[in-house]
């Protein structure tokens, strides 16, 4: 079972970034860490939006990467909030066409659009060996983000 302790706010700077090996149950803890950064940044209003960002990158870490082994960033921006989830895994994503056929719904690639949904900037950036699948969420009445993608902070 993962069990995630409560992070004292003296030890919060305006980053985290930690490995994990991911499991079935892994975003509940990897979850608990983002809300309380974002408590910690008087971000909270981002929570529901990025905790299930965030639970759709680690799921595809779970689903589609050997060996489930990736490297979770949260970084505060003046804007608002970047998540960054790299693994060593080449494949690229991509959000699956809305329809495979007439009616028919995508069997794969949802998470991504709904990832698309929720925030306000997401991509996918090639690594020297893997990727970095991020996403950033403005924070009300924060200047915009600057658009288009921007290297991996790890």
């Amino acid at each position: 079972m993962n069990h995630a302790t409560d992070l004292l706010p003296a030890g919060m700077g305006d980053s985290y970034r930690m490995g994990f090996t991911v499991g079935e149950h892994s975003a509940r803890p990897i979850r608990r860490i983002l809300r309380a950064f974002l408590r910690h940044w008087d971000m909270a209003g981002l929570a529901g939006d990025a905790e299930l960002a965030l639970t759709e990158l680690v799921a595809n870490v779970v689903r589609h990467v050997p060996g489930r082994v990736c490297r979770v960033v949260i970084l505060r921006q003046p804007c608002g909030l970047r998540v960054e989830v790299s693994d060593a895994c080449p494949d690229p994503v991509r959000p699956a066409p809305a329809h495979t056929g007439p009616g028919e719904p995508a069997e794969g690639g949802r998470g991504l659009l709904l990832v698309e949904a929720l925030t306000d900037r997401w991509g996918c950036l090639p690594l020297p060996v893997g990727k970095t699948v991020w996403f950033e969420c403005d924070a009300p009445g924060a200047p915009a983000g600057p658009a288009g993608p921007a290297g991996p902070a790890t």
